[in-house]
């Protein structure tokens, strides 16, 4: 269900909208067990392996598919993700090339995982995994990017990112919270989960979870790639429409960026003619440099005017999810026994 999801969904103090449309929250987290209660889910002949969320919003569950699909074709396999291409308007199946499409066409997200590793767009996820299976390209595990709540494909291994400082919110289901639909059931679809927090985070989140949930909990971190000495070169106007995008602003203060302006905007918004324009003149006006997240230079791929000078005029500063060595052995080692397991 895309949302923008509003503030007082992690709020401390319960808010008066939360409560007023908490009876709606109930009929959505009731349709969404139904919907796994009814009908067969369609099993591929290839082993998919399932990369989700609780909640709606940003988690970093497009870092852990690239990372699983760099630790996969590390091991041999060949991994094709599986994108829903969300603020694209292709529906697919359809295969996704990183250097001729756009935004506009396949999404933000799915331009990233394709700069990665093969990846197929495709509203029906069925119809994505019988994309997948006959080619052309060879495939050994379909890695589905988001999904989880989706019970049309039948999945080998199931992990869920959490948000390490957020949480899950006011613990309500949508609309009332962020939850997509009520916890323990959510819990009952998942094998694995793993917990994005800041570096160096208290792991409070983490060890909450061990105490609710029986399979494993892992701990990764959201971290820059590569050097980030130029970070601290000058005055910043940070600029990002993702998922949390108080988490890259904090992140670029946290590598010493003197970040003068946050300019955050909605998840996968597509900026406008007169919003880039805005924000180029906001730069020029403070003399700080311009900063943003790779998946917002995306979407300004094949663009003209204001928002083309605004990527030439952006720099992006790359990250990545990082585990420590024991738990990213770990989760390579429960992804792997997934697909080594024998399959009916």
């Amino acid at each position: 269900m895309p949302l923008d999801e509003p503030g007082w969904w992690y709020a401390r103090d319960g808010h008066p909208l939360a409560y007023l449309l908490a009876p709606l929250g109930l009929v959505y987290g009731a349709l969404a067990r139904r919907r796994h209660q009814t009908g067969a889910a369609f099993r591929s002949r290839l082993p998919v392996v399932c990369i989700g969320n609780f909640t709606a919003g940003g988690t970093g569950k497009t870092p852990l598919t690239l990372h699983l699909a760099r630790t996969l074709a590390a091991r041999g396999h060949q991994p094709v993700v599986l994108t829903r291409g969300y603020g694209g308007k292709l529906s697919g199946p359809y295969w996704v090339d990183a250097d001729t499409d756009t935004a506009e066409m396949v999404g933000d997200e799915a331009l990233l995982l394709a700069a990665a590793s093969r990846t197929l767009l495709a509203r029906d996820r069925v119809a994505g995994a019988k994309a997948i299976e006959t080619g052309p390209h060879p495939a050994t595990v379909v890695l589905m990017d988001d999904g989880m709540q989706n019970p049309s494909l039948e999945k080998d291994l199931v992990i869920a990112v959490v948000d390490g400082q957020r949480g899950f919110g006011n613990g309500r289901v949508i609309p009332a919270g962020p939850l997509r639909a009520p916890l323990p059931f959510q819990m009952e679809l998942v094998d694995v989960i793993v917990v994005n927090e800041p570096a160096g985070g208290d792991g409070r989140v983490a060890e909450a979870l061990r105490r609710e949930f029986t399979g494993p909990v892992l701990r990764a971190s959201t971290a820059a790639i590569g050097d980030t000495a130029w970070l601290r070169e000058g005055p910043l106007l940070a600029w990002a429409g993702i998922g949390n995008p108080g988490r890259f602003f904090d992140l670029l203060t946290g590598l010493g960026g003197d970040v003068r302006i946050r300019r955050p905007f909605p998840d996968h918004h597509p900026l406008s003619e007169p919003e880039a324009g805005e924000l180029l003149q906001a730069a020029e006006a403070s003399g700080t440099r311009l900063v943003t997240t790779a998946k917002d230079l995306a979407r300004l791929k094949g663009r003209s005017g204001a928002p083309r000078a605004l990527a030439e005029a952006s720099r992006v500063l790359e990250v990545g999810l990082t585990l420590a060595a024991s738990e990213a052995e770990r989760l390579e080692e429960i992804v792997l026994s997934a697909l080594a397991a024998p399959r009916t």
